[in-house]
């Protein structure tokens, strides 16, 4: 006896009466996933990197580390230079020459470290008593601070023509807001041009790196290096030229002013002044990292601008992140407006 053969079993499913069954075409289309925007990531570690806050038990730490290895490193010396005078005279002395000639050039290195610190406190001396002269309407204070700005740049040859100017014309000023803002017009003009041109040029290597390497790690790198070069370089054109550890202080100050005013962030305001709209839009999403990460470093260097400045902004117009990313980005990814 055969078993019956087994068939599908078709379960028809009337639909209601006056409505068709819904097809494919009726379907309704898949929702898009919101695509979020460029944030500039390898920009905002840095800047959190440079302007978190350490703790006071690891400042104790790592200066008794570095006074630990300083004094471990000086027995040694002197163990090995004693020694080898007690065996053999001629190579002690040439080991206490070679001994004598780094602890010269340590101390020469401290000098340096030293006036740099100077210099940058110069400036910010400068900025503290122009802002309190303004605040104050004080005369003689702003004759002061132009008597201390003309010292700073009596060295410097290019700067010999703006102090000539404002030699002649500063007996014709009777208020404060008067004689600084003349002081910034004569001096502080064509040092605010090169500043700008550091920052465009910072912002160009940024946003170029990220979006042409393919690397996170590659793009936070030049950040960093771009940011502390970028900082460093401003600083020597208004007059504060520092060390290396001047330098990173320097660097510090201006992230920190940054995280505390929450100005690294990015806004619809920063996207919008960058992209005129629609740039993010029609570009990949890496060259719109590069734009946003450019845009970043230009902030950075209008923070590092107000921190080295000796004269607040008075007469002349602050840089805007805007100007400053449209001209150093002016034909790298097309049109910048």
């Amino acid at each position: 006896m055969s078993e019956p053969t087994k068939k599908p079993v078709v379960i028809d499913i009337e639909a209601p009466s006056g409505s068709a069954s819904p097809g494919p075409a009726e379907a309704p289309p898949v929702p898009d996933l919101p695509e979020r925007p460029p944030q500039g990531r390898a920009m905002q570690s840095v800047v959190a990197l440079g302007g978190r806050r350490g703790s006071p038990l690891g400042r104790v730490f790592l200066g008794a580390l570095l006074s630990l290895i300083g004094f471990a490193a000086s027995v040694a010396a002197w163990n090995f230079v004693t020694g080898l005078l007690a065996s053999n005279a001629l190579l002690g002395g040439v080991a206490l020459a070679l001994v004598a000639v780094l602890g010269l050039s340590l101390l020469g290195l401290a000098l340096r470290e030293a006036a740099g610190f100077f210099r940058l406190g110069r400036l910010d001396g400068i900025h503290r008593e122009a802002g309190a002269a303004l605040a104050a309407q004080d005369l003689g204070a702003a004759r002061k601070v132009v008597a201390r700005l003309d010292a700073l740049y009596a060295p410097r040859r290019e700067m010999e023509w703006g102090r000539q100017r404002l030699k002649e014309r500063a007996g014709e000023q009777f208020d404060a807001d008067a004689l600084l803002g003349l002081a910034e017009a004569e001096l502080m003009a064509p040092l605010d041009e090169a500043a700008r041109r550091e920052v465009e040029t910072a912002a160009r290597n940024v946003a170029t790196v990220t979006a042409i390497v393919p690397l996170a790690l590659a793009d936070m790198i030049t950040a960093l290096v771009s940011t502390i070069r970028m900082i460093r370089r401003i600083g020597e054109i208004y007059g504060g030229r520092s060390g290396t550890l001047g330098s990173l202080r320097l660097t510090r100050s201006v992230l920190t002013h940054l995280v505390a005013t929450g100005a690294v962030a990015v806004g619809d305001d920063l996207i919008q002044s960058v992209a005129g709209g629609g740039l993010l839009s029609r570009v990949s999403r890496r060259f719109g990292e590069g734009v946003v990460n450019g845009a970043l470093t230009a902030r950075v260097g209008v923070a590092a601008i107000e921190v080295c400045r000796p004269l607040p902004f008075v007469r002349l117009n602050k840089p805007s992140v805007s100007s400053l990313v449209k001209r150093a980005l002016a034909g790298l990814f097309g049109s910048a407006e």
